[in-house]
């Protein structure tokens, strides 16, 4: 079952929410939120912690890196 991610903010006293299947959807919602609508208190949940916008792209980019280090690894193996 795959993932889903949950975008917050707020406008005015108001919070809005989306539910998006895939990190990459999330972080282009939120930043939309952000950047675009100067909406305040953006943050992205999973399903065990909330993010704020920049904790977020570096849990991501930290991912991408092991799992790029993981292949790498995995392929040198087979290659021998």
């Amino acid at each position: 079952m795959p993932m889903a991610y949950l975008v917050q903010a707020h406008a005015d006293d108001h919070t809005l929410t989306a539910t998006t299947e895939t990190a990459k959807e999330a972080f282009a919602k939120a930043i939309d939120w952000h950047v675009v609508q100067k909406f305040t208190g953006v943050s992205i949940s999973d399903a065990t912690k909330t993010y704020s916008l920049d904790a977020f792209s570096l849990a991501m980019a930290l991912r991408e890196i092991a799992n790029t280090v993981e292949t790498a690894a995995e392929l040198e193996l087979k290659a021998k």
